[in-house]
């Protein structure tokens, strides 16, 4: 079993005339080794082409009316990313991942105002997109260091979900499903969302959640695993040696207050019973430690 999707997942590609698009749709589907998950593409004047034998239609409603389609994956300039998620919603898309960096913040607040009530969950922007290891990947992930196996991973940073897929893998542990949520400060998915489908999930065993430094989101999964989780979880978070009042990185690492530091994060996740370790290199050792 996995989360979010599996070899039976229909997915289109919004941007699939676009270099980005075109380039890590082929991988994906090369990945799937065979299995069609890839059925359309959409690009808005472009209906009627294809990409190697993938379908082109001009909207999202019309490739979604013709393939079945109920996932999307989002490779759109920034300046109407958001306007695609919006366009995918509005189709009725059950699932968007958005690879997308760079989108006006102002944008994302407006989508987000606009999904509320509606059913579409969404991933990113600003984020790797998720693997289900040797049945599907959506996005940038590297395919070839996952294996597949019952350790879930969720992650804001692209980098790090790679680094703690590869030392599972490295000591023999595989993946249920590896999740990047994206480092932007609007976006779909967090932590608890992703921990909450873990949780549920019977045959993930244990989870690594790595965060990073701004926001709250790590530590509202950790009081939520403090009352809920069933299962282990070890963590990570990047970002000790920043220097104070220094903005860093993802427009989401923003530090207020003295909040959202590493150290804060740790801290609160310690109290509520994850295993941390502060060194990156150590994630998977921690990991195999719990189980």
């Amino acid at each position: 079993m996995s989360i979010l999707i599996n070899k039976n997942s229909k997915v289109i590609t919004q941007g699939i005339t676009g270099k980005t698009g075109q380039f890590h749709t082929k991988m994906c589907r090369e990945y799937a080794n065979g299995k069609n998950c890839f059925v359309a593409g959409v690009t808005p004047g472009k209906g009627g082409q294809d990409f190697e034998g993938i379908p082109i239609y001009n909207t999202v409603a019309d490739a979604k009316s013709a393939t079945g389609a109920t996932v999307s994956v989002i490779y759109v300039p920034p300046p109407y990313a958001a306007a695609a998620i919006d366009e995918a919603v509005e189709a009725g898309i059950e699932f968007v991942i958005c690879i997308t960096e760079g989108i006006p913040v102002r944008d994302m607040i407006k989508t987000r105002y606009k999904m509320q009530g509606k059913k579409t969950l969404l991933l990113g922007p600003n984020c790797p997109g998720l693997i289900t290891p040797d049945e599907i990947k959506i996005g940038i992930m590297p395919g070839h260091i996952c294996r597949k196996g019952r350790i879930g991973v969720v992650s804001r940073s692209g980098t790090l979900t790679y680094e703690a897929v590869g030392q599972l893998t490295s000591l023999g542990l595989g993946q249920s499903s590896a999740v990047g949520t994206g480092g932007d400060p609007v976006n779909g998915l967090k932590h608890i969302d992703v921990l909450k489908m873990f949780n549920d999930d019977p045959e993930t065993d244990a989870v690594i959640m790595i965060g990073e430094i701004g926001g709250s989101d790590e530590e509202t999964a950790a009081q939520w695993v403090k009352s809920n989780m069933k299962k282990p979880v070890v963590g990570f978070i990047a970002g000790v040696t920043a220097p104070p009042g220094k903005r860093m990185g993802h427009a989401g690492a923003i530090i207020s207050g003295g909040k959202g530091t590493a150290q804060e994060k740790l801290s609160v996740m310690e109290a509520c019973g994850i295993k941390v370790t502060r060194n990156p290199a150590k994630m998977g050792e921690l990991l195999k430690s719990v189980l």
